[in-house]
């Protein structure tokens, strides 16, 4: 039901990539990434736009991510309404943020989602309860770690139930950390060997939004961020390019 929940429980790693209202997002879905992020804080896209993307989804390899703007729970329970099967939150700086965030992610008793009936591709059951005990299992919820103060809280945060990926906000960590975008800066990698060793202390994978540049791939998935997005367009291009190289002209 939940393809990337279920690579991130074997200690694989989870590669996507981001989407638009513009996007081919029937041909990402089955390119072979294992999801694709749909954001709405950095966007003028709102949730209720994306939901010809992600029901386009529907019956393809990768899996609709989307980030909402805020902690807020009706943002939330738009996203998962339309067919979400991870939620990400930016700004999780406390413990408190980090338990309304799962409560808003989940149906009771688990939490307190909201019912509107059976939503998102999450399989056939013969009862509405086991609907949602399945939901409240594989739905991937993901905070976000970008400032000092979350660093300060991170063992808090990460003692929350619920939570499965923290997600590394690369530019404003940097920010916050007072090294803007010098992802070379020592600083910058020993709080990111901080954060992936308090994942590993909790359980939880860590992840990055997106690799900063400078980064190799391979380097984060052996610190441990095993959840991570790629951009797509040049190897298109790349493919495309290679293709008709081979053709006569």
């Amino acid at each position: 039901m939940n393809a990337v929940k279920d690579m991130l429980k074997v200690g694989k790693a989870a590669i996507g990539t981001t989407g638009t209202l513009a996007s081919p997002i029937d041909f990402l879905a089955d390119s072979g990434f294992d999801f694709i992020l749909f954001d709405t804080q950095h966007s003028p896209a709102s949730i209720k736009d994306l939901q010809y993307q992600v029901q386009a989804m529907r019956g393809k390899k990768a899996i609709p991510v989307i980030r909402v703007g805020e902690n807020d729970q009706a943002l939330i329970c738009y996203a998962l309404d339309i067919g979400a099967k991870g939620i990400i939150v930016p700004m999780v700086d406390k413990k408190e943020d980090a338990v309304k965030m799962v409560q808003w992610c989940k149906y009771p008793p688990e939490g307190v989602r909201s019912s509107a009936g059976v939503k998102g591709e999450w399989g056939k059951y013969d009862n509405y309860r086991d609907y949602m005990d399945a939901v409240n299992r594989e739905v991937l919820v993901i905070p976000m770690i970008e400032t000092v103060e979350s660093m300060n809280n991170i063992d808090e945060i990460l003692s929350v139930p619920g939570i499965d990926v923290l997600l590394v906000g690369p530019s404003d960590l940097s920010i916050n950390l007072g090294i803007t975008l010098d992802y070379q800066n020592p600083k910058y990698a020993e709080a990111l060997k901080k954060i992936a060793a308090a994942c590993k202390r909790h359980s939880v994978v860590a992840g990055m939004y997106f690799v900063p540049p400078g980064w190799d791939p391979n380097t984060l998935v052996d610190m441990g961020f095993k959840f991570y997005t790629l951009p797509w367009n040049k190897w298109a291009t790349d493919g495309i390019a290679s293709g008709l190289k081979a053709l006569k002209r």
